[in-house]
Order: structure tokens, then C-alpha cells, then sequence
């Protein structure tokens, strides 16, 4: 068994029984924590997280967008090489013949007990054969302070919003939902333009699908698969491996700087890629588990790494928008690469996580490959006028950011006033060293009913932004926990 590229010992944080293609070690199922094993309560950190367009409607029209230009005298990231992706048409879109339409149990054990002997029951791939299911734990606390969801849902009147668009949605739901989604594409990237300063992305250049986990699925379908890398830096999120087994991609890894800071230089990451020669790398920021921001300069060099080889790099800005002032995003980057792919999500500043909507910017050329690779219809005629309303009020579903913001970092002083390390965050959530084991820590918060994550490098924890409620439990439980 490899090294836990988090970190930590063998067996901690983890759901895999076997080892993953990033050396993860079993879960110590024998470690029972009030009836469920720590396997299941030390989740892999894979807190949550694509649609298409066929012909642009009006609202796309005009002037030409910068990452309509940016392929423009270079070539594109290549997609794999097999059939029928280079060239294939997606599903519905122009060119392809006439559609005809076709005629939590989170955080537990698996849902049934096994009926027939296993050696009667078909045999799973290799990768997949004594494997759990991802779950993080869903557990009955009083502060639930571990997938960083944001606290503040929406109020009476937008959930009665949510509720008559929802309403409104279903009146259609005998008809499969538009394919195209060109009118929520074209309001994500007019979003984007608001919260960043950049110019609106057209419809084309933007991409949704359930949770940006599903953005990132349909990325390394379309440009990983056999004979290809994809190259990630640890501690990293959890799930970036598995899109890689799902997919068939080798995943291999390097190493983000030390403790505390695990920041990434130009020099590191283009280092790796030279190593690696991988067809994907993904960089984060904020980083998670690490809340570590990137340099744009990173980046850029990256993205001018991969050029030569036609790699594709995705920046994962998932926590984006908890970000300190002057920060910038990788969006502003896109008009200068073709190769860049920048991804969001509506789980975390937007308070949608039970809505499951992710996005992603870059060149269309870019989105119409992933579209070859979506599954038809994939995004649900309710999910979108759900997405489409969170737009609208989005004034009201981030007006808790800066809250949030002022928690963390008052939050963070706390931290290392009581003498822990502290990894400087531009997320909600933030990690830090225990003083003791962090198993233990961890069991006596939950006693606690405070939820949080053991996660990251060996003896770091990570704790989710709450309401001022849940962070004076979490500290006052935390000061009972691991005393100074």
C-alpha cells in the first residue's frame, strides 16, 4: 500500500476498502463511533460538487466574447482519441440526425444486505469490486460543520419563489426538459461577469450540469480516458481520483508546499507537468481541503505548459466567492489561453447545495466536446427554473458571503491564538493542527454534537463556516475537546 497522499495514517478519512488510484488506504471499520465506524464519520473529502447549445438565441448575439477568440491562431485542447469523440456531434445538436426522444442514505453502510452468495453475482470491473459508495455523514447534530454548506438558507419568500417556478416547471415535466439550457447558461455567465469584472461569457462558453462534480466527470470523459494523465498536488479534494478510475485516466499526483501555507509555485506546478506530460491538470482555488488561494501566475504558467501539447487545464473555483478582497479569479485568464477551464458551483456562497447545480466557463469549442459526453436531457427542467430563480435573488442568497467572511477570519485568530496551526483560508472553512489525535478530538466534538472533518495531512482537522451559534459551539466544544 502507497503513502495517504493526505497525509495521514492508513486507514483515516477514508470509505475506500481497497487502495484508490491515489494510494488511499481501507477504512478501519472496526473504529465504531456511536454505531457507525469511523470510515463512515472521516469521510474522503469530496464535498459536493453541464448542459449545451444548439443554436445561440438572441441574447448571445453581438459582440464577440474574448473566449470566442481565444482559440483563434491556436489549437485547442485535444479531446481522447477515441471514436467517436474528434469530430462526433452531441446528442440533438446540429448535424446529427432527427432525435427521437427514448421510448441517503448518505453516510451509511451499503443499503441492503447481500441476498445470494457473491460468487453467483456478476463480477464488477476492476476499481470498482469491494468499493463504498461516496457518503458523507448526514448525522442528527446540533452544528453540522463538515461539507461546508452555507448556513443561511433562503427565506419564506424566496422558498415560495423557488416553490412557483418549480410549480410552474412541472406543468411540463411529461416533456423532456430544453437540452440546450441556453437561457440559464446565459444568465450564469452574466453572473459571473457581476462577481468577478469580467465580460459576460456567452451562452456557448458556459456549461452546467448537477453539482460541478458532474462538470468534472463529463471534463475527464471527454479529455482523459485510457493512455491519458491527469495530474492533481496534495492534500487535495477527494474525489478528483475517482473521476479518474470512473473515467480510466491514470491519476497521479505532486505536492503542494509545507505546512502551513501549502501554497503552489509556477516553478512546482510546471515542474510536475514536465514529469507527468499529463493530458489534465487541475489546480484549485480555494484549495480544499487547505483553503489555499493560487496565484494567477501559476495559472498562467501552467496553462502555457500544457499549450504545447494541447493538455487541458481546470481550475476548480468552487469556494470562489468567499475569497478575501483583491483575490482575482482565473476567469479573467480565459481570453489569454485556450486551453483554460474555469468551474463554479451553486452549493457553497449560493446556499444551493440540495438544488446539485455546477458550471464551468471556457472556450466553446471546450463546451461543445464536453456536450458529446453528457447523457441527453441531463439537466432537469426543475433544476434549471430552480437555478434561474437562486439567480434572480441572488442579492438575498449571498448576502451572508461577507458574514461568513468576518466568521473565518475572526475564527482563524481564535485558532492560532489558542496555539494551533492555521492554513490561511479564502474559503468557508478552515484547517488546523490538533494539539492531540484528531481521532479523538474529533469523537469528543461530535459528543459534543459538533460535526466537523478529519481530513487533510496527519493530525489536521477542518471545520465549515457556520452561524455565529455554531462557531461559539465549536469553540467553546473544541477549548472541552483539546485543552490548553
Amino acid at each position: 500500500m502507497g503513502p495517504d497522499p493526505e497525509g495521514g495514517a492508513p486507514g483515516a478519512d477514508r470509505e475506500m476498502p481497497q487502495q484508490g488510484a491515489d494510494g488511499e488506504g481501507p477504512a478501519d471499520e472496526e473504529n465504531v463511533l456511536g454505531g457507525q465506524s469511523c470510515a463512515v464519520l472521516h469521510e474522503a473529502d469530496r464535498d459536493e460538487e453541464d448542459d449545451d447549445q444548439q443554436v445561440a438565441d438572441e441574447g448571445t448575439q453581438g459582440a464577440e466574447h474574448p473566449a470566442s477568440v481565444l482559440a483563434r491562431g491556436r489549437e485547442a485542447p485535444a479531446p481522447r482519441g477515441r471514436n467517436p469523440s474528434p469530430g462526433a456531434v452531441p446528442y440533438g445538436g446540429p448535424g446529427a440526425p432527427p432525435a427521437v426522444p427514448p421510448t441517503t442514505m448518505s453516510g451509511m453502510s451499503p443499503s441492503s444486505a447481500p441476498t445470494r452468495e457473491p460468487s453467483v453475482l456478476p463480477a464488477p470491473r476492476d476499481g470498482i469490486a469491494g468499493a463504498a459508495p461516496y457518503g458523507a455523514p448526514q448525522l442528527p447534530v446540533a452544528h453540522a460543520l463538515n461539507v461546508n454548506e452555507n448556513p443561511y438558507g433562503p427565506s419564506a419568500e424566496l422558498a415560495a419563489a423557488i416553490g412557483a417556478a418549480a410549480a410552474e416547471a412541472a406543468v411540463g415535466l411529461n416533456r423532456y426538459p430544453d437540452r440546450e439550457a441556453l437561457d440559464l447558461r446565459r444568465e450564469l455567465g452574466e453572473y459571473l461577469a457581476a462577481e468577478s469584472g469580467v465580460p459576460a461569457p456567452p451562452a456557448e462558453a458556459v456549461w452546467a450540469a448537477n453539482g460541478s462534480n458532474e462538470v468534472m466527470h463529463q471534463l475527464l470523459l471527454a479529455y482523459g480516458g485510457p493512455g491519458r494523465t491527469a495530474l492533481g498536488f496534495t492534500p487535495h479534494y477527494s474525489m478528483y481520483p475517482e473521476y479518474a478510475r470512473d473515467t480510466y485516466t491514470e491519476w497521479v499526483t505532486a505536492e503542494r508546499g509545507p505546512a502551513p501555507d501549502f501554497a503552489l509555485t509556477a516553478e512546482a506546478v510546471t515542474a510536475a507537468i514536465a514529469e507527468h506530460s499529463p493530458s489534465i491538470v487541475v489546480l484549485t482555488s480555494p484549495n480544499n481541503p487547505t483553503g489555499t488561494a493560487l496565484d494567477l501566475e501559476v495559472v498562467d504558467a501552467a496553462a502555457a505548459a500544457l499549450a504545447p501539447t494541447r493538455g487541458l487545464l481546470v481550475v476548480d473555483e468552487a469556494y470562489a466567492e468567499f475569497r478575501r478582497d483583491g483575490v482575482p479569479s482565473a476567469l479573467t485568464l480565459l481570453p489569454a489561453h485556450a486551453n483554460l477551464v474555469v468551474t463554479r458551483t451553486m452549493s457553497k456562497a449560493f446556499a444551493l447545495a440540495g438544488a446539485r447545480l455546477g458550471y464551468l466557463v471556457a472556450d466553446p469549442a471546450i463546451v461543445d466536446t464536453v456536450r458529446v459526453v453528457r447523457l441527453p436531457y441531463h439537466l432537469s427542467a426543475v433544476t434549471q427554473a430552480v437555478a434561474r430563480t437562486a439567480l434572480a435573488h441572488r442579492e438575498e442568497l449571498l448576502g451572508k458571503v461577507a458574514t461568513l467572511r468576518g466568521e473565518r477570519d475572526a475564527l482563524a485568530e481564535h485558532l492560532s491564538a489558542r496555539g494551533h496551526e492555521v492554513a490561511p483560508s479564502d474559503a468557508n472553512f478552515i484547517l488546523f493542527r490538533s494539539f492531540t489525535d484528531r481521532d479523538a478530538v474529533f469523537e469528543a466534538l461530535l459528543a459534543r454534537s459538533v460535526l466537523i472533518r478529519a481530513v487533510g495531512p496527519a493530525g489536521w482537522l477542518r471545520v465549515s463556516i457556520g452561524t455565529p451559534e455554531d462557531n461559539a459551539a465549536f469553540r467553546t466544544a473544541l477549548e472541552e475537546a483539546d485543552p490548553r
